[in-house]
């Protein structure tokens, strides 16, 4: 045998090369789990930003949609308010034309200018029909402050048939309703 030098011989070389290998090996078996790991959670990562880009897009369309939607129903009621009483209007043009023939008339008679004004105003009622505008006459009826306006009081007993307390005497202007609105009350002198 050969005395010890303080080297290794090659027998003991390679010894400590698989003692200095095998640490190295299992850094390695325990970086792969590591890596395999970390790849997942890049591909976990990667697709919940995908995700995350899709869920986005489709943000960004909706609130495009809904601002179009928005313009748009401005621009309708805008439309609704500006053109609201076309309906009305066109109703009364008949009116309108029915009054301006009577005028070209001339020698006009009594009774002609008599059923061409009540002609007219067939054609006004009409008109107020066909747009939901509704007379009020409300002699008799109970005085109701939401649809008259009082401008007289009048004993109860002073009028023919006797009226009882807080019901309409006499109309002096009729009221009318639009779609069960009032759009002008009647002016009216009650009962006391």
């Amino acid at each position: 045998m050969s005395e010890p030098t303080g080297k290794p011989t090659p027998e003991e070389h390679v010894g400590q090369d698989d003692a200095v290998s095998q640490p190295q090996q299992s850094t390695e078996a325990a970086d792969q789990p590591e890596t395999s790991e970390m790849d997942q959670l890049r591909a976990q990562l990667a697709a919940a930003q995908d995700e995350a880009a899709k869920a986005k897009e489709v943000y960004l369309r909706l609130a495009a949609d809904m601002e179009n939607l928005r313009r748009r129903t401005q621009e309708d009621v805008a439309k609704a308010h500006k053109f609201a009483i076309e309906g009305f209007a066109e109703s009364l043009l008949p009116v309108r034309d029915t009054l301006e023939m009577a005028l070209t008339v001339e020698n006009q008679t009594f009774e002609a200018l008599k059923e061409g004004v009540s002609a007219t105003l067939r054609q006004l009622e009409a008109a107020f029909d066909r747009n939901k505008v509704k007379l009020m006459n409300p002699v008799g009826e109970k005085f109701d402050p939401n649809q008259h306006q009082a401008v007289a009081m009048v004993p109860g007993n002073s009028v023919e048939p006797p009226v009882a307390a807080n019901h309409v005497v006499a109309v002096l202007q009729k009221g009318y309703l639009l779609n069960e609105r009032v759009l002008r009350p009647a002016l009216v002198s009650v009962a006391q």
